[in-house]
Parts: structure tokens; C-alpha cells; sequence
């Protein structure tokens, strides 16, 4: 009896890792939702209560179109309350900062409403909801670091509105078809009005029912001016109110109070957490440690390329396009990358393996109030100077409101640090892992230069750092890619005489 239970308690494991070897084949790749056979399914959420989930699903798997959390098939409704995790984000992350909530205890949600905002190392991503019910417990506050699978917040459900199968605890944008289509997902009961559980709240707070009132939004959408319409067409309120949160308003105190508190926390310790892209940096840098780093120093000539920034802003039409330097040596830096590859590479030290990037991916450096990122050109050796101009200009936005995508972020080949545009001559940078180069622009100025003939004239020089992997690279190599660079910053003509 004994070998007998042993042998079908072991029939059941290899059952069931057989299954599981299907999603585990190849981590790197995306599993598709409409790849999952219903047979599949089914066996995943059958009545074999042995079967360790929690062990066989450790990682999360990411849907197209979707966040698939590890507990995404046993969130089913449990006293009708359905806990909502903190799904995978993106390759590699696991664990996000709680930048804000959406929502609060009390609040009614809809499908695919906003609940939160939480950013990784990589982006700031918006989490989703995927039932009707109510916020019954918010777990976390904002400025809490989260570990991918905690329970964000609990939710209040109708047991019909939660799916049975592994779709209705997905997480993150619209679904899709099978074709890779977007569906419309119908995100309100019928007989229920669509509005924001802010405006519910309203209505509430003047006892008037939601249903009365016509919404003059999307799809019949109540906003806060139509309840606010309705109560003064009703004869409830008098006035239309000013919208504001009390909470936002400072408590005045004299000028001898004020003082009194900056003396007292002006020479107090302070702590401070890194998060986000402050964290990604410490990675980075930690990682750039190991590496064995060798600097070049040239000094570039800049004249022409300053007559050309100036011929491009007297051409420029465009009032959103804003011409710098940077786009023209990033463009001269793809054209250098052409004839020396190995500088555009990346290092897999585990397999000793050089791998030379076919795309020149070149990141920029950029200081955010966030902290440093580096978001990266995708084909810069496709792309125009202008094309360049509104590509950069674009991430420049998305970083300054610290709304990167891990997709801007990722596939990097080479880095660009322009810390001249703040100040200095020049920097030592480091790495960005696994790049195998990186280059420290300086601030271009006019200095003295002696001509040949002994006569002295300005110059507008610009001092350029490239740091590279000694392992890769060497002193030669650095040397022959920089004389090329250096020629087409030099002589721009030769841009468009070496341009394909």
C-alpha cells in the first residue's frame, strides 16, 4: 500500500512538470496566452490539491499585452475577496517602488482602472485592475519598495465577476487576440453607470443617485461637472463649489516659527533611500567594478560643427526642434562605429564570447530628478541628423517626467556622457556593463591654438574620454575608431560623402 502511494505520488509530480517544462522551455521568450492549450489549463487547476504550484511557478511569466502573476491561477475569489499582486514588470526586475495610488479603501473600481503607479529600476509602469469591486485593503503606502508577487491591495468581487480560468488574474494593458489584435473589453455592468469612484463619491456626499445623472463624457462617461450640473439644476447645492483638497493647504505659522523648524532640521542627519534609477545605478556601477577600464583623451576641433549647428537653427521651422551639438556627433560616432565594430560590441564573460551589435544603439546619458539614466537611439545608423534631433529630444521628455519605457532603456551598444552641457573639461566615466566603451563629452571652448607657421588663433575645442574594456579593447583600436570620429566631427562634409 505504502509503494503503491509512492509510485502515484510520483506519477502526479512527473505529470505535472511535464506541463510545466513546456512554459520553462525558454525563459527569455514570451509566452503567449493563446498558446496555452485549454487542456492545459485545465490540468493546471485541477482537483490534485498535492500539486505545488507555488514551487513549479516561482517566476512570472510575461503575457503579451499582460503581466501574469505566480499566483495568477489560484487568485480566484475567496469570500469574495480577491488579492491583487504586484505582477512581473519586465525582464529581470524583482521588485518595484510604490510611486502613488490611484485609489483608496472605500472606492468602487472598475475594470482596467488605474490602481497605482510603481517604477523599477527600468520604468515607471501603471498597474491595472481586472474586476469590478471594491478596494477593501490597501497594503502598502507610497515610498514602499514591493517585491514582484506581494499582494498590492485587496479587492472586494461579485464570485461571477472573477474568471475561472487564467485570464482574469492577469495584470497590465488591453488584451489581445489571437492575431495580435486589440478587443474591446466591456468594463461596466449594465444598469451601471460609468464614472470614476471619485465622482461616485461626490454624488454621494450630496445624497443624489448616480443614475440620474447624464453623463456628457465617452460612451456617457458622469465627470464631477456633471453631478455638480445636476445638483444645481435639483436645487441642492446653491453655488457651484471650488474642487480642492483641504489636506493640500499649509498651516500659516509666524516668521520667528518658521526659522525656529529650518534651524532645528538644517544641521539634523538626514537618510536617504536610493530607489529606482538610482538603484539601476549602483547595479551598474558595481558591475563596471570588476572591469578593467583603459582611458583615451583626444582634444577635437569643433569649428565646423559650430557653423553647422548655426546653419541648422537658421533652417529650423520647426519651434518643438531644438538644434545641439549632440545630434551631429552622434551621428559621426554611428559613421566611426561602421568601420570599427568592436568598439559597438558587447562582453558575455561567463561563455568569453564577443558579440558585435549589428544596430548602433547609442545611449545618452541624462540627469533626472530621478536620478542618472540612460535611455539609448535605437538604428542611429538608419536615422537622418534631424531624425536624430526629434528622437533625442523625445526621450529628453519622457525623462525629465520620469516616464521612460523599458523599451528606451534596454539594447544599448555604446554611451554617450555629455557632461559638458553642465560644465568641465572633461570625466573619467565608467562603463556601462556590458558595453564595452563609453565616452565623456566636455564643454567646447574657445582656446588659443598654434598654426604651424607659428601664428596664433581661437579654437573651439572640445576634450572627448573614452573609457573601453581592456579585455576587449586595447590602446590601437581606441585610437584608429577616434582618429575616424574625430574626422567626421571635423570635416561634417564627410558625413554625407561616407553616408549610405
Amino acid at each position: 500500500m505504502l509503494l503503491s502511494r509512492r509510485i502515484l505520488h510520483r506519477r502526479s509530480w512527473n505529470s505535472g512538470r511535464s506541463c510545466l517544462s513546456y512554459l520553462n522551455s525558454s525563459p527569455s521568450k514570451t509566452v503567449v496566452l493563446t498558446d496555452l492549450k485549454p487542456q492545459l489549463v485545465a490540468q493546471f487547476s485541477s482537483s490534485n490539491s498535492n500539486f505545488d504550484f507555488s514551487y513549479k511557478l516561482n517566476n512570472l511569466y510575461s503575457i503579451k499585452g499582460h503581466y501574469f502573476s505566480t499566483n495568477a491561477l489560484e487568485s480566484q475569489s475567496v469570500n469574495g475577496i480577491v488579492e491583487i499582486p504586484l505582477a512581473q514588470t519586465g525582464e529581470g526586475i524583482a521588485e518595484c517602488e510604490l510611486l502613488k495610488w490611484f485609489v483608496q479603501e472605500g472606492d468602487q473600481v472598475e475594470e482596467y482602472q488605474r490602481l497605482c503607479e510603481v517604477q523599477s529600476d527600468k520604468a515607471t509602469i501603471e498597474i491595472t485592475s481586472r474586476y469590478n469591486g471594491k478596494v477593501t485593503k490597501v497594503l502598502h503606502t507610497p515610498g514602499d519598495i514591493i517585491k514582484v508577487g506581494e499582494t498590492l491591495l485587496k479587492l472586494t468581487v461579485d464570485d461571477s465577476s472573477v474568471p475561472y480560468d487564467a485570464a482574469g488574474s492577469l495584470l497590465g494593458s488591453d488584451t489581445f487576440d489571437s492575431d495580435g489584435h486589440k478587443t474591446e473589453v466591456k468594463k461596466i455592468r449594465k444598469g451601471e453607470a460609468l464614472c470614476t469612484p471619485a465622482v461616485r463619491s461626490l454624488a454621494k456626499e450630496h445624497s443624489i443617485d448616480i443614475s440620474d445623472v447624464t453623463g456628457t463624457g465617452k460612451d456617457g462617461r458622469i465627470s464631477k461637472e456633471d453631478v455638480l450640473k445636476y445638483a444645481l439644476e435639483k436645487g441642492i447645492i446653491e453655488d457651484k463649489p471650488a474642487l480642492f483638497n483641504p489636506g493640500s493647504i499649509e498651516r500659516m505659522t509666524g516668521p520667528e516659527e518658521k526659522l525656529h523648524e529650518m534651524a532645528e532640521s538644517l544641521y539634523q542627519d538626514k537618510i536617504l533611500t536610493l530607489r529606482a534609477y538610482q538603484r539601476a545605478m549602483v547595479k551598474s556601477m558595481t558591475a563596471a567594478a570588476s572591469v578593467p577600464h583603459f582611458h583615451f583623451v583626444e582634444e577635437i576641433n569643433c569649428d565646423s560643427l559650430v557653423k553647422l549647428k548655426s546653419a541648422f537653427q537658421k533652417e529650423n521651422t520647426d519651434p518643438d526642434i531644438k538644434f545641439t551639438f549632440l545630434p551631429v556627433l552622434i551621428k559621426s560616432l554611428s559613421m566611426a562605429l561602421t568601420t570599427h565594430p568592436l568598439v559597438n560590441s558587447t562582453f558575455n564573460l561567463e561563455t568569453y564570447e564577443v558579440t558585435l551589435k549589428g544596430s548602433h544603439n547609442i545611449g545618452i546619458a541624462m540627469a533626472t530628478p530621478s536620478g542618472l539614466v540612460v535611455p539609448n537611439i535605437k538604428n542611429v545608423q538608419s536615422l537622418s541628423i534631424f531624425e536624430i534631433t526629434k528622437e533625442l529630444s523625445r526621450l529628453q521628455k519622457l525623462a525629465m517626467a520620469n516616464k521612460l519605457p523599458p523599451a528606451d532603456i534596454s539594447g544599448g551598444t555604446i554611451t554617450l556622457s555629455n557632461i559638458g552641457s553642465i560644465g568641465g573639461k572633461f570625466g573619467s566615466p565608467l562603463i556601462n556593463v556590458p558595453e564595452v566603451a563609453i565616452i565623456a563629452l566636455g564643454k567646447i571652448q574657445k582656446v588659443a591654438h598654434f598654426g604651424d607657421d607659428g601664428t596664433v588663433y581661437p579654437v573651439s575645442l572640445m576634450t572627448a574620454n573614452i573609457a573601453a574594456d581592456h579585455r576587449i579593447l586595447d590602446g590601437a583600436n581606441v585610437a584608429f575608431f577616434c582618429k575616424d570620429w574625430k574626422m567626421y566631427i571635423e570635416k561634417p562634409e564627410m558625413i554625407l560623402l561616407h553616408m549610405r
